[in-house]
């Protein structure tokens, strides 16, 4: 007798579904006697965490496509859920959550686990259904990912362990209140109003100075979006969730922007008299054009989510391929290029104040800089690179340039700790024959980046092969970012009761529990140590000791925050070092007209 949990199983694999991320509990007893049966198809992997789990399956959907997927017990199983699903939620991606329920025979009882996940999934799921009958699984599954589809977004299917193992119902009774749902979707073609195209042209072709801006929306749409930036001899900044849309090596593509942007995206955001943002929903309007410099024109798929960073002339709601297409024929080529000139101008200075920066270690410690600045280089064919939340993030967004065929991504609006490793993991399972790269801190790296390394060593067969999968760690022994933070942002020192870790010996454990471990502690050793890395046949920590007295400096140094550093550094137990090579760093700046340019 078939049970409702191979039904469930059989569903997934039959909407593509091939990997479920997950961890067991006896709330999902009838979903792992299910795969069990399944013989892989789906195939159950077991992460560390729940967490985890969901980061992996948010990993899956953001470098296939594809709904991720991922499975957890009842109660705390499924609390532990919602930061990875909260990240998916956040970062627009499709995420399919089968949670396990106690038996509803003892539901509303105040039973041991009982959670009332239907409230406890409501503000992070699109669509959030128990299965309350064998009849009805099959139309909630449906459903659940057509929604997660369709929204780009989450969808929570609660299915109590009695349901699970009761009597599968592939087809329910033809009686009043049944449901006959099928699996297959397709996306939309979704097109702006005409006189709102023709508005947009108006403005874009009026404009001398347009500045571009483009986010993870933008995604399939490069050449339309090159062409778009061509014609209006513009600049193209970019998000961090849309760093892997343009390549790095355009000489117009100014790089990230705002606080951990660069210089040449936040002079083009300031000199610009008109704004084009593509599928990008950024959130600091501090480093967008000030309200009233520069007019506006925006594309988004979402309604709901156009000129709300930045007030437009224009709103196209629609598929940003589609849209560019339709708006192209519209624009006039500037034959002005004067402004693309000083764009890519700003561009090359930047990318050597980066190598400049970069080149500068201090007492024969590593500059974390170096460690992107020496991968850039040597990075392989289609890597997918990912990054955690922390001050390496400053390094990974301006000092990795990424090629064509490349992919990036991090936990781009929840920012949460995390998910570099999880995501890591999850590419490599669906592209086993592409080089991974995880950028890491240590914060992240301890809080639960260790863990995950068993779970590597667990797959680790079927992780190794020809392409290299590499977790770089920071090693700093500070949550460095926050300590920035608190520096720039609250005017206090370091506070090292919060802020200090533990120095753990990140490459030795990786040796401990049976995987490859590189040490890198001198400035002298970085370009070996990736060498080494990037041709190993089996996973590897790299570790780099790493200065955490390397500012991440801003574009420009807003007023409150340069007068809330100079506070902090009165006190800092760090000041000596911080003052001595923020000057150094800030200095490069100014290195062609300095004696000793780029010198350490």
């Amino acid at each position: 007798m078939s049970q409702v949990a191979d039904y469930v199983l059989s569903r997934l694999h039959a909407w593509g579904v091939r990997r479920v991320y997950g961890y067991p509990g006896d709330g999902i007893n009838g979903l792992l006697g299910a795969f069990d049966r399944a013989g892989g198809e789906p195939e159950f992997i077991q992460a560390r965490h729940e967490e985890m789990a969901a980061f992996m399956a948010v990993g899956h959907a953001k470098f296939t496509g594809e709904v991720g997927t991922c499975v957890a017990t009842s109660g705390p199983g499924a609390i532990h859920l919602l930061n990875g699903l909260y990240d998916a939620k956040l970062d627009h991606q499709p995420v399919v959550a089968v949670v396990g329920q106690q038996k509803t025979l003892c539901l509303g009882s105040h039973y041991q686990q009982e959670i009332a996940l239907d409230q406890l999934f409501a503000d992070v799921s699109e669509f959030c259904q128990m299965v309350v009958h064998p009849g009805q699984a099959r139309h909630v599954l449906d459903r659940a990912f057509k929604t997660a589809l369709t929204t780009r977004g989450v969808a929570t299917v609660i299915i109590p362990e009695d349901i699970q193992e009761a009597e599968a119902q592939p087809s329910p009774p033809r009686a009043h209140g049944s449901v006959f749902s099928g699996v297959g979707w397709s996306p939309s073609r979704a097109l702006p109003d005409e006189d709102e195209l023709r508005r947009a042209a108006d403005v874009l072709n009026e404009g001398r100075k347009v500045a571009m801006l483009i986010g993870q929306g933008a995604a399939g749409a490069e050449e339309e979006v090159a062409e778009t930036a061509e014609l209006l001899g513009a600049g193209v900044a970019k998000a961090l969730l849309g760093r892997d849309v343009l390549p790095d090596d355009l000489p117009y593509v100014t790089g990230p922007v705002g606080l951990l942007g660069s210089t040449a995206s936040d002079t083009m955001m300031r000199g610009c008299d008109t704004l084009l943002m593509v599928g990008t929903s950024f959130p600091y309007a501090e480093w967008l054009p000030e309200e009233g410099q520069a007019r506006g024109v925006e594309i988004d798929r979402d309604g709901r989510m156009i000129g709300i960073r930045y007030p437009m002339e224009a709103h196209l709601v629609g598929d940003a391929k589609e849209t560019l297409r339709a708006l192209l024929p519209l624009l006039r080529r500037k034959e002005d290029r004067r402004w693309r000139a000083e764009i890519e101008k700003n561009t090359r200075e930047w990318h050597q104040l980066c190598d400049r920066r970069a080149g500068q270690h201090f007492d024969g410690t590593i500059n974390p800089q170096a460690v992107a600045a020496e991968l850039s280089p040597r990075l392989p064919d289609r890597s997918i690179v990912t990054a955690d939340s922390g001050s390496g993030t400053n390094w990974w967004a301006r000092h990795l340039s990424l090629r064509a065929g490349m992919n990036a991504s991090l936990s781009g609006t929840l920012a949460t700790m995390g998910p570099a490793v999880p995501y890591a993991i999850a590419a490599r399972f669906a592209h086993p024959d592409r080089p991974v790269i995880a950028f890491v801190g240590d914060g992240a790296f301890q809080m639960n980046g260790m863990n995950e390394m068993i779970t590597v060593l667990r797959y680790a067969e079927r992780l190794s092969g020809g392409a290299p999968l590499i977790f770089a760690v920071l090693n700093n022994q500070d949550l460095n970012q926050v300590t920035w933070e608190q520096r720039a942002l609250g005017g206090d020192p370091k506070f090292p009761g919060s802020q200090s870790l533990p120095d753990v010996p990140y490459a030795a454990y990786a040796e401990l529990i049976g995987l490859r471990g590189i040490l890198c502690d001198t400035p002298e050793g970085i370009g070996a140590a990736w060498d080494e890395a990037l041709t190993s046949e089996v996973p590897v920590v790299l570790e780099f000791k790493v200065d955490a007295e390397i500012a991440p400096i801003p574009p420009h140094i807003m007023l409150e925050q340069g007068k809330n550093a100079a506070k902090a550094a009165v006190t800092d137990p760090e000041r000596a070092g911080i003052v001595r090579k923020g000057v150094r760093q800030k200095l490069t700046e100014y290195a062609d007209r300095l004696p000793g340019r780029g010198t350490s």
